[in-house]
């Protein structure tokens, strides 16, 4: 029976890990760069590659990067062996922290929980639109929450070892998350073990002096870091450590960044959850409502003894939920992939609330089916319509949205047949498998495997057209192809933290500031309101001439973008060309 049981474990496992290496690294290089955060990130790791300076590299021109090198660390050894930075090394990282998260929150639920139940998590975790995005993307997050979210997981059988020995996985987890982000990869895994050890009826001080120990071995590997660092950038690096770490939970910075209210958590979360919240929020006009306990003390003696009885993996996700949530509340700067470490755990509760739906409301499951594949269908025919040129009329041909219209409307790709086809496949199974909902699980992952078709159609096909028509590259290359080598020079007006973050990654990382190195000639790179410093500040010095005029809206800079070529006034001559 044991051997049994194994075999249809590694069996899952591979299956599972199967889907994950099918679906998320293999289209991370078809899309452009078209914001400011990933090239910003990349940029580091190029810095790294062509100074070989390892701890502090400066990059976009004078920049010390905002957060520690782990994740550029990674960038750059996943770009060594073919010499350089890309778009599909640098978001490399990314993915194989999602598909590591993954696999280890199928790993833990399944050794302690249902292995059903933990395959379901797993791939609604894989899927859910903050988790999915996140692990596509050349950002630190999604690095940073694959690392605390193994803590968390080795934090736990240490707590259910007793606190016994060292749990040496749990410190070198936590270093690396530091090395990630910052101080919050040691704060989060040691705050929940501690407080669900002290639910446990451990020892106050005996916990807390152990806990204490564990932080302060996760923070060694960090500090040598820190400490060369600051032997680097000496008060600068100093400022920024604070600003970024401590300023920012405290809510004093001093630049406004992602300010929002507590509630921001609630519906970002749920929005997060896309397209499983909407089942979940179907599922809530169904269910019998009963009237809480009359008074507040009969209310919390109930809470109390459903916490003591809980089972210790679900007491100890629930922590981990609440905890992460309550934590990220309190500072004012709030983002959505701030409480990614909460997602495995609340997939597992997901997990367990989607069976008892699937037998106890099949309505709710009924109706969330046929929303989904009447969205595929939608999906599809608008795909088929475009292809066919028949939706091309309806926008103006100076109108924005034209541009994305004329791209989709190119020939069809093998990947939006591939997966096209793959997609009426499911709705056809889905459609054969609507009788037997309640009887069994094949409805429910006939859903999944829908939602699994959608995405794959997006992401190889859709959403790089679309995102590749919005990237600013296009300029970028004519700007390397008319300045091949040397400095370009920058200025931007608008905000102090705003740089040609897209350029300056295509141009291999040359464009620096204007203001800063007080060039002789050269090139200059500028939107409207940075030319108007510049001629305001420098008119009396230097001759104009735009030789270069982006065709779209810059990226990360703003409104358009020009190339002008610069050098000493000569008498009597105009200053623009």
């Amino acid at each position: 029976m044991t051997s049994s049981l194994v075999g249809s474990e590694m069996c899952i496992r591979d299956r599972l890990l199967f889907i994950c290496v099918l679906t998320q690294p293999t289209y991370l290089g078809l899309t452009s760069y078209h914001t400011k955060g990933e090239p910003r990130e990349a940029i580091v790791a190029v810095s790294m590659l062509q100074t070989d300076n390892w701890i502090l590299p400066v990059n976009n021109g004078g920049d010390l990067a905002y957060k520690p090198p782990f994740f550029h660390w990674c960038i750059a050894l996943c770009s060594l062996p073919i010499g350089h930075v890309n778009e599909f090394t640098s978001r490399l990282p990314s993915a194989i922290a999602l598909i590591v998260m993954t696999m280890a929150t199928f790993l833990f639920f399944a050794k302690r929980t249902r292995k059903d139940l933990a395959f379901l998590a797993s791939l609604l975790l894989f899927s859910c639109i903050e988790i999915h995005r996140a692990g596509a993307n050349c950002r630190v997050d999604m690095v940073m929450t694959c690392f605390i979210v193994l803590a968390l997981f080795q934090m736990f059988r240490w707590c259910e070892n007793g606190l016994k020995g060292i749990p040496v996985w749990g410190i070198l987890f936590m270093s690396a998350a530091t090395l990630t982000k910052g101080p919050v990869g040691i704060v989060l895994p040691c705050a929940v073990a501690a407080i669900y050890m002290w639910i446990r009826k451990a020892p106050f001080f005996k916990t807390a002096f152990k806990f204490a120990g564990i932080a302060l071995l996760s923070c060694i590997l960090p500090f040598c870091w820190y400490y060369a660092a600051y032997l680097q950038g000496g008060q600068e690096f100093l400022d920024l450590v604070i600003e970024e770490n401590f300023a920012r939970f405290v809510g004093k910075m001093s630049y406004a960044s992602h300010e929002e209210p507590a509630i921001y958590y609630v519906y970002t979360t749920i929005l997060g959850w896309m397209p499983w919240a909407v089942l979940v929020l179907i599922s809530l006009f169904m269910l019998k409502y009963r009237i809480p306990c009359r008074s507040v003390k009969e209310g919390w003696t109930k809470f109390k003894n459903y916490i003591g009885n809980m089972n210790d993996t679900r007491l100890f996700s629930l922590l981990a939920i609440v905890i992460i949530l309550g934590f990220y509340c309190i500072p004012k700067s709030k983002r959505t992939v701030y409480v990614m470490p909460i997602y495995p755990f609340m997939a597992y509760f997901l997990a367990e609330y989607m069976v008892y739906l699937l037998k106890a409301k099949p309505n709710a499951w009924r109706i969330f089916g046929i929303t989904l594949s009447i969205l595929a269908g939608i999906l599809l025919s608008a795909l088929i319509a475009l292809k066919c040129g028949w939706i091309n009329s309806f926008f103006p041909e100076d109108s924005s949205n034209r541009l994305y219209v004329d791209a989709l409307s190119a020939h069809w790709d093998a990947a939006g047949i591939v997966f096209g086809i793959f997609t009426l496949i499911m709705l056809y199974r889905m459609y054969k498998s609507r009788h037997t909902l309640a009887a069994n699980n094949r409805y429910l992952y006939n859903t999944v495997a829908l939602f699994f078709c959608i995405q794959l159609l997006l992401d190889f096909s859709i959403l790089p057209t679309v995102l590749n028509t919005k990237s600013i590259k296009p300029f970028a290359e004519e700007i390397c192809e008319m300045v091949p080598e040397g400095k370009i020079y920058s200025h931007v007006t608008e905000d102090r933290m705003l740089r040609f973050y897209v350029i300056n990654f295509y141009a291999d990382n040359r464009v620096v500031s204007f203001v800063d190195e007080n060039p002789q000639d050269g090139y200059l790179l500028v939107n409207n309101a940075g030319f108007r410093y510049i001629y305001e500040h420098y008119g009396e010095r230097y001759d104009f001439e735009k030789v270069l005029q982006s065709d779209r809206s810059g990226n990360d800079v703003k409104g358009t973008n020009y190339l002008y070529r610069f050098g000493p006034k000569e008498v009597g001559t105009d200053n623009i060309q």
